[in-house]
């Protein structure tokens, strides 16, 4: 967990990137090191409450977490929306994981579950 006392012995002006969970980060915390500049650089692919935020086009609507919507407001923060699995790598991973997949279905072998 990245809470206030991780963040003190980070250095000075530090980058922090979250590609692995929310949870993982005291996002309150977080902001706090972004507006002392003890976080000089903050780069999110997941936040702790994204199933209200990613995954649909709400660019009309207004965003309903304020800890959210504060992050948005500083400009070396960047948010990617939970799109760092969209390399060509993963992409092909997951093309050959599921042709894979159907053709043991089709065998009546047991086909391989990823993420669970």
């Amino acid at each position: 967990m990245i809470d206030a006392r991780a963040i003190e012995k980070m250095k000075p002006g530090v980058m922090l990137i979250n590609t692995s969970r929310g949870g993982l980060l005291d996002t309150v915390a977080v902001i706090r090191a972004l507006k002392s500049g003890k976080i000089g650089y903050l780069g999110l692919d997941v936040y702790e409450e994204e199933e209200q935020i990613f995954f649909e086009d709400r660019s009309g609507l207004i965003i309903p977490d304020d800890v959210f919507a504060r992050l948005l407001t500083f400009p070396n923060v960047i948010i990617t929306g939970h799109q760092a699995f969209f390399t060509r790598e993963a992409l092909e991973n997951i093309a050959v994981t599921t042709i894979g997949n159907i053709t043991k279905f089709e065998n009546g072998q047991p086909v391989e579950r990823l993420g669970g």
